[in-house]
């Protein structure tokens, strides 16, 4: 489908007796960020891998920018930008000369990889650091040059695996706008991360994966909202002037999950919005006197949590 920067059905990866992947799928549109979630060993590493052709699937189809990787490999890695966890760096270059050198690996025109390097030196903030050696860049900078990296062809697919390791809360955030003005711009983005509370600020919808198989595709906004059974809301934290009274007045409404007796209140859930803000609306009518209420966490981490509860 020409909506869909990745498609990956049935794909399957085996390492001797060890089964990474088992028939997973996966979708990625453009225009829109993805959340790739699941436990470690769920074989995240492994599909991205074989995203971004380095690694072959042992069966199943996958097509990146509407070109099928088995056959068209160069066109696949001419349309898509590639940032992993960790990743190697030419030490004896200089920043820029570093983006030079992968701008004439994309046989980007001479008279556009002046400005396409300057733009991305702008873009990821390292433009001081542009005579620089790059083993002389820290942790969050090598990050950064790995992202003008992967952007330096214009891409339509990015794949980024853990892009926030070692980046400040600075750098965090303006990576947060980068992706999403990116998927604005129409680029299919998939990320990687086990940093849900921040994936929950970039994504548009999240992929599950356990145990080597897809366990469900999501818009971010069906989490919070009424949507499949287990994924729905998260707990909410209240807090009342009677918080003995706050409990009973819980335990005896059906419907609204597990309740937990905390000092100065409780927790419910989990529920989605519609739900906390129609209990909130009947505590209040009952003359529960509450004082605060508000989320625990949030509606990935409960998805996430409920998804990985066998694992226990």
């Amino acid at each position: 489908m020409d909506e869909l920067g990745v498609e990956a059905h049935g794909v399957t990866r085996s390492f001797g007796a060890v089964q990474a992947l088992r028939g997973l799928e996966l979708t990625v549109p453009y225009g829109q960020v993805t959340a790739l979630v699941g436990p470690n060993g769920a074989g995240k590493t492994t599909l991205m891998l074989i995203l971004a052709t380095l690694l072959a699937p042992d069966t199943g189809q996958v097509r990146i920018a509407g070109y099928d990787l088995s056959t068209h490999p160069e066109q696949v890695r001419s349309s898509l930008g590639w940032m992993p966890d960790t990743f190697g760096v030419y030490d004896q270059l200089k920043v820029h000369e570093y983006l030079e050198f992968f701008a004439d690996a994309y046989r980007l025109p001479r008279d556009e990889k002046g400005r396409r390097v300057r733009a991305l030196l702008s873009l990821v903030r390292l433009e001081e650091t542009a005579v620089r050696p790059v083993h002389a860049l820290s942790r969050g900078q090598k990050q950064r040059l790995g992202l003008a990296r992967a952007l330096i062809h214009k891409p339509r697919v990015l794949l980024l695996d853990e892009p926030a390791s070692g980046l400040d809360p600075r750098s965090r955030i303006e990576l947060r706008d980068l992706l999403r003005s990116l998927a604005a711009d129409g680029v299919a983005v998939l990320v990687s991360s086990h940093i849900l509370s921040e994936l929950e600020e970039i994504a548009d919808r999240v992929a599950m994966v356990d145990h080597g198989r897809s366990a469900g595709e999501h818009r971010m906004t069906d989490l919070t909202s009424a949507g499949p059974a287990g994924l729905g809301g998260a707990r909410w934290r209240i807090r009342a002037l009677d918080p003995s009274g706050l409990v009973e007045s819980l335990r005896v409404r059906p419907g609204f999950g597990l309740v937990s007796d905390l000092s100065g209140g409780a927790e419910v859930g989990p529920l989605t919005e519609e739900q906390a803000a129609g209990l909130l609306a009947e505590l209040v009518a009952e003359g529960v006197r509450v004082v605060a209420y508000g989320p625990v966490g949030s509606a990935l981490e409960s998805a996430y949590l409920a998804m990985t509860e066998s694992r226990r």
